[in-house]
């Protein structure tokens, strides 16, 4: 099973290229892949339906959290593929002459569809509920974008938007119920859960089980489209016609039938099943069916017959007798080998004729016989008509219904459902004679349609669907068998009961003359009488006034939706920084605030102000205090900012004197980091602090930052007070040493014992700085300026399209020639600057200690595992070592130190960190697991080497991309900004400040010289 999933995945990647190499023929390759599963399950039948009754394999994946690969194919798993599979191969090999060959993105609808079989093989082969949920949405994430296959249509967009809220929705509401139903059975397995069920449903855990269920329920009923949530799937049909014929004829819309059928053996019996399941599944089938009389478009007409036939597939499989669960299977193949008939033929009309409207076809029967006796074979099963697949099955479901309104536990409402199924039965046979009148007869008074000839290869996917279904028909007895040992689940254990065949009986074409073939005969006759009064009922359904229409009711509650989201971001969303911190701040300590009063606990022995062994930590949290308070009273925004970076300094010696020297490392360095950044950032703002609030609001202010911080120091004791169980932290240096291999907890609990949580934090450093860099950016990430080697060579005019004469070449190419050696240009980029902006000292500076914190950032990466440092510190000491060249040199020099650009590192940065988690699957382990290596080098001695060391240098890469990100968007970007605004006489408001009364400053315009030759020409001027 998990093989089937695999090939069926990794075709569905490599699809678009093999449409580009083959065009629509490619569709063939798709429909091998689910052919040839369909003929490995038909040769797992024998161990399937012998010993167990099911196979089984498992993965283990998070077994911490009891997550499985665990799959079960059973009975109604094994039935359920022969639908996904089968039907799934037919309609590939349809798709291969639907589409024209101009058709564009046929390798992505291709890659989808193929996907999608694979993901409803998996939703019906899980054994976990878990699983089984991601499967779930699996298939909506894919049925979302088959609907919206033609993007460029707006109904296409809207309908694949309206499936995909409603499906969600309703599998939010199911993952709820799952994640109850698996914690009230101490396990997330299916096949476990149904044995327990009876326990589950009469103990303790009775009431939370029954709401586990009903929630299961909605997730259900919204994927087969069951009231009030039906209106999605007719609008639905936006998609391509195979999207219709396998989604919502064989198999998405089934999911929800299957999810009830696997559950009723187990839970049919609580409060709310029936209710829910007999009443919204009898109330769907008459809508649809009322509904489908009134459609003009023949695909209409299938929808609204599919929601019906839905409803009633609902109300037979959630019966929970014998007899009905083999009924339901039964018409639940029936109903897919009749309904992707149809589909498959409409959409053939549709292809070879234009249009779909039964106002405009005309004699289609004359212009094509064979597809209409395929049409007619379909429609026939459809309104259960003999000697076909439908016949078979709905007269079970008739005989299995007569026997619920017998039973006494049902009441009078078992005749009130058997009633209304008859009614819902007569509406079935009467739509699809509309259906064929509408799409095959001739019409009077309409011209013929003209009809393109059908080729075979065209027409083969219905024409052996129908043939499936007359083979169905007059030999029921293999799928009698397949499906007998499903419906043994239901056998009832009282003496008197018979075996397990003798309640579920038998699906045969002939059964006598019985209460269900009557019923039968009185619905063909009332359907026929409503076909051949056709008109009459068109106008009695129009003087109907529509009650309730449920895609109008989606649509105004999407709409109040939208219009209480604007009125809410109107009132909260203000543009005032100080309105959302007041918001967030005040209910972060109200909250708190609120539950210590509540709870009145007293405040925990053993409080006291002050480290007694470290009275330092008192002059640090002064200094603290002193920062805080100064940053508050700043009126210039970098002495607000130095001011922050003071608490902020603060706090990493107080690590220290914590005996925490990790901790004070990264906290020292990030600040120093962050200080940078924010320095950069402010050269765009103005240099004073000139917005700031007063009166009433800075007591408002003062209020709120003294009571978030009060709280937040109670709200810490109070939680340090509270402990009562022993620490996990305990553990780390017992597990860091055996098994992570270090003595640096911090750095071994960051790369091993909680990789899973640091992979995660660089994925949104990476993240971060993308968004940092698209901010910034309009083309490119800054990586266009040129590096001395190619400006030297010549090709800076082929190079990245940059061209020869601008600025930046020109500036570069001449500071080149100051050079020491040409080999060694180190530092040339400073003399682009202006000259006031120079500093000779800090260049020399530069030199002497660049490498050396390059060297020390490697040791810091690989000494962390042991001693202080680690990835996360060794990658900010390089940044900070390009800080500190960008610096001297400018952004031509920044350019210099990092030929790679910041994207490329942290896309490396993050392949590396992921590699090493899935490597060891490789070898047979588990994600991010660990593997200590020791052994003797000459010279070296004994080295002692842990794996989780490669994950600690993907960290290493991804913090100098970012840092080298942060500097490109706020440092390089920002002073080209500045030069360009420069030579033109134009200056922010702190470079007039910065240059005011001095014009020698100003670089010369790029049409004159070269701004590096200008400010050298400057600088010796001065000299």
């Amino acid at each position: 099973m998990i093989t089937v999933l695999a090939v069926h995945f990794s075709v569905a990647v490599v699809a678009p290229f093999l449409f580009r190499a083959w065009g629509r023929n490619a569709f063939y390759a798709l429909a091998a892949v689910p052919a040839a599963s369909f003929v490995w399950l038909l040769l797992q039948h024998g161990p399937v339906y012998a010993g167990t009754g099911s196979i089984s394999e498992t993965v283990s994946w998070i077994p911490g959290l009891q997550l499985e690969l665990a799959f079960r194919m059973d009975a109604l798993a094994w039935v359920m593929s022969l639908l996904v599979l089968g039907v799934g191969s037919l309609v590939l090999v349809y798709c291969a002459r639907y589409f024209k060959k101009k058709d564009q993105d046929l390798g992505a609808f291709g890659a989808q569809l193929l996907a999608f079989a694979g993901a409803m093989f998996g939703l019906v082969a899980a054994d976990d509920l878990l699983l089984l949920f991601i499967f779930w949405e699996l298939t909506t994430i894919l049925s979302y974008l088959l609907i919206g296959f033609a993007r460029t249509r707006l109904a296409a967009r809207r309908s694949a938007l309206q499936a995909l809220m409603v499906t969600t929705a309703g599998g939010l509401a199911m993952l709820v119920g799952l994640i109850m139903l698996g914690h009230a059975a101490g396990t997330y397995r299916i096949s476990s859960i149904l044995e327990q069920a009876p326990a589950l449903t009469s103990g303790a855990t009775g009431a939370m089980v029954g709401a586990a269920v009903v929630l299961i329920l909605v997730g259900a009923i919204t994927k087969s489209a069951l009231v009030p949530f039906h209106f999605w799937l007719p609008g639905a049909m936006a998609a391509p016609t195979p999207v219709s014929a396998y989604l919502h004829a064989a198999a998405m819309v089934k999911a929800g039938i299957y999810l009830v059928a696997r559950l009723a053996p187990g839970f049919s019996e609580t409060a709310y099943w029936q209710p829910v399941v007999l009443g919204l599944g009898l109330a769907t089938m008459l809508v649809g069916g009322y509904r489908a009389l009134r459609q003009t478009d023949i695909k209409l007409i299938l929808a609204y017959g599919t929601v019906s036939q839905l409803g009633f597939l609902t109300m037979v499989v959630g019966l929970g007798t014998p007899d009905a669960a083999l009924a339901g299977l039964a018409m639940l193949l029936a109903h897919g080998l009749f309904k992707a008939t149809l589909f498959l033929v409409v959409g053939i009309i549709d292809h070879q004729s234009g249009t779909r409207d039964v106002r405009k076809l005309s004699g289609v029967f004359r212009s094509s016989r064979a597809l209409g006796v395929v049409a007619a074979i379909g429609a026939a099963s459809m309104a259960g008509v003999p000697p076909l697949a439908g016949f078979v099955a709905k007269e079970s479901v008739l005989e299995s219904f007569v026997h619920h309104a017998g039973d006494e536990a049902a009441g009078p409402w078992g005749m009130v459902v058997l009633a209304g199924l008859v009614l819902g039965s007569i509406l079935t046979f009467a739509y699809s004679a509309r259906f064929m009148w509408g799409a095959f007869a001739v019409k009077p008074g309409v011209e013929p349609t003209p009809f393109k000839a059908i080729r075979p290869s065209f027409l083969a996917a219905p024409a052996i669907l129908s043939l499936l279904t007359i083979i169905y028909g007059l030999w029921p007895a293999p799928v009698d068998a397949w499906i007998q040992p499903y419906a043994a689940l239901f056998a009832s254990t009282a003496p008197d009961a018979g075996t397990a065949a003798e309640q579920a009986g038998y699906l045969a074409l002939w059964h006598g003359f019985t209460p269900a073939l009557g019923l039968t005969v009185i619905t063909f006759a009332l359907g026929l009488a409503m076909y051949l009064g056709r008109n009459a009922v068109s106008r009695a359904q129009s003087l109907v006034p529509p009650w309730v229409d449920g895609d109008k009711a989606y649509q105004y509650t999407i709409g109040g939706l939208d219009d209480a989201a604007v009125w809410i971001t109107g009132r909260t969303q203000r543009g005032s920084l100080y309105y959302y911190l007041a918001v967030i701040l005040s209910v972060a300590f109200v909250l708190p605030l609120s539950v210590i009063l509540v709870t009145g606990k007293p405040l925990p022995d053993g409080i006291y102000l002050v480290d007694p062994g470290s009275p330092l930590q008192l002059v640090v949290g002064a200094g603290i205090v002193i920062g805080a308070l100064a940053a508050v009273k700043a009126n210039k925004r970098f002495l607000a900012v130095l001011m922050v970076s003071v608490t902020g300094y603060g706090i990493a010696l107080m690590f220290a004197l914590q005996g925490a020297p990790d901790l004070a490392l990264t906290q020292m360095l990030v600040e120093t980091i962050i200080l940078v950044a924010f320095v950069l950032a402010l050269r765009s703002l103005p240099p004073e602090l000139r917005d700031r609030t007063g009166g009433k609001y800075r007591v408002v202010r003062v209020i709120i930052g003294l009571g978030f911080g009060v709280t937040m120091v109670f709200a810490a004791i109070y939680a340090m007070g509270a402990r009562i169980a022993t620490p996990v932290s305990l553990e780390f240096p017992r597990l860091a040493y055996e098994g992570g291999g270090g003595l640096n907890i911090v750095n071994v609990t960051l790369v091993d014992i909680r990789a899973w949580d640091t992979f995660g934090e660089i994925t949104v450093l990476a993240l971060a700085a993308t968004g940092v860099a698209s901010l910034i950016f309009v083309r490119g990430r800054g990586d266009r300026i040129l590096n001395s080697a190619t400006v030297a060579e010549g090709t800076v005019g082929r190079h990245r399209g940059v061209d020869p004469g601008s600025r930046d070449a020109a500036a570069l190419a001449v500071s080149r020639k100051f050079a020491a050696s040409a080999r060694d240009a180190w530092i040339v980029a400073g003399r682009t600057l202006a000259p006031e902006r120079r500093s000779i000292i800090f260049e020399v500076v530069t030199r002497l200690i660049f490498h050396s914190m390059i060297m020390f950032s490697l040791y810091l990466l690989l000494a962390g595992h042991n001693l202080p440092g680690g990835g996360f510190a060794g990658g900010l000491t390089a940044g900070l070592a390009l800080t500190i060249r960008y610096l001297a040199g400018g952004r031509f020099e920044l350019r210099e130190a990092t030929p790679v650009s910041a994207g490329a590192l942290l896309g490396i940065g993050l392949a590396v960190a992921a590699a090493s988690g899935a490597v060891p699957l490789l070898l047979g382990g588990q994600v991010f697991q660990t593997a200590i290596i020791e052994l003797w080098l000459p010279v070296f001695g004994d080295i002692k080497f842990v794996t989780s060391t490669i994950f600690d240098i993907g960290v290493y890469i991804v913090v100098v991309g970012l840092v080298l990100d942060v500097l490109r968007s706020l440092g390089a970007e920002i002073d080209e900004h500045f030069e360009q605004r420069s030579a033109v006489g134009g200056r922010t408001p702190g470079e007039e400040q910065e240059f005011a009364g001095d014009d020698s400053a100003t670089p010369s315009a790029p049409e004159q010289e070269p701004e590096g030759a200008a400010s050298e020409t400057t600088a010796k001027g001065q000299a």
